[in-house]
């Protein structure tokens, strides 16, 4: 059977990040999967034991001196090497922004073919086939490639299942210092940002609320729905322009990219523009007191009605089901 590589990036604390478990997924439908970890140093067993649980049948671990220092060139030196290793019909990685640069990078390097944001992947007689949702969500896309392995960055939050749980086998290599040129960090810092909800890109569940809330004072509605939901915020274009919230929680063409189990929209109008971040959510669910917002042609459920008085009502019937 082939392989296919997973680059698994590690937390800063070194824990197995919650996407790592889609990536392996994705992988483990095209063959043996196996992850790629590079680190400055030695692999504990707890992360081992999770990346087996994960579904990695196999752990290529790269050690590198310069992996703070020099700007993911390390991470493309030991893809590369990964690749003439284990020679893999795939590499996926996370579609965040050192996702997509590694993978370009990658892609360069060793003369393949490169798919971002995909939403799904299949085996078809030994070819990777890499689905992605292009125009706003209105059409889907099958890509294959020539001339190498398929790379491939994955939304999150859009492959579902997961592989069997194994032990992992490991296989560590040091990388010698790379002959490429490379970017170097000088310093950095972490921006530490505090909040109880879930990440907004990888939730499983987001609320999101548009210009229909009328205030930023009233956007706290969302927010409490999201609470009660134990889902992440998100919002429309129009409600970031209005200053409700931060861009950072913007949803859509021009924001994030979400593709979580439950999308519930908040008197949002449903623009392309919007449509083309949330539309691959399993269940949409849309409140807007306009029956014509085209929200309601792509959602699961529709509510025509007042977001101000239909929200209290679904929170009060959450926290008396959760009693």
């Amino acid at each position: 059977m082939t392989n296919a590589l997973a680059l698994i990036g590690l937390t800063p604390d070194g824990t197995v990040p919650p996407a790592a478990a889609a990536l392996l997924a994705g992988a483990a439908r095209l063959g043996t999967p196996v992850a790629v970890v590079v680190t400055g140093g030695a692999l504990d067993e707890p992360t081992i034991s999770a990346l087996g649980a994960s579904g990695a049948r196999q752990v290529l671990h790269y050690t590198a001196d310069d992996l703070a220092e020099s700007l993911l060139t390390p991470v493309v030196d030991a893809l590369a090497a990964a690749v003439e290793s284990a020679q893999p019909s795939a590499v996926l990685l996370e579609n965040v922004i050192d996702g997509r640069e590694v993978a370009g990078r990658l892609a360069v390097r060793l003369g393949s073919g490169m798919v971002v944001d995909i939403v799904d992947i299949r085996d078809q007689d030994g070819l990777p086939v890499a689905t992605t949702s292009v125009l706003g969500g209105a059409y889907t896309v099958e890509s294959v490639t020539d001339g190498g392995p398929l790379i491939a960055t994955v939304r999150q939050g859009a492959i579902e299942g997961t592989a069997a749980a194994v032990t992992a086998e490991v296989i560590s290599a040091a990388l010698p210092p790379s002959a490429m040129p490379s970017a170097v960090v000088e310093s950095s810092n972490d921006a530490q940002v505090t909040s109880g909800r879930p990440e907004l890109r990888a939730a499983t569940r987001v609320v999101s609320g548009g210009r229909g809330l009328q205030s930023k004072e009233n956007f706290v509605l969302v927010e409490q729905l999201a609470d009660a939901l134990g889902a992440a915020v998100g919002a429309s274009r129009a409600a970031v322009d209005a200053g409700y919230v931060p861009q950072s929680a913007q949803v859509g063409q021009t924001g994030v990219t979400v593709s979580p189990q439950l999308y519930v929209a908040l008197g949002i109008s449903g623009a392309i523009q919007h449509r083309a971040g949330m539309q691959t959510a399993k269940t949409i669910v849309a409140i807007n007191r306009d029956p014509d917002a085209p929200i309601f042609d792509i959602a699961d459920f529709g509510i025509v009605g007042d977001v101000f008085t239909v929200v209290p009502q679904i929170i009060e019937k959450i926290g008396t089901a959760a009693r």
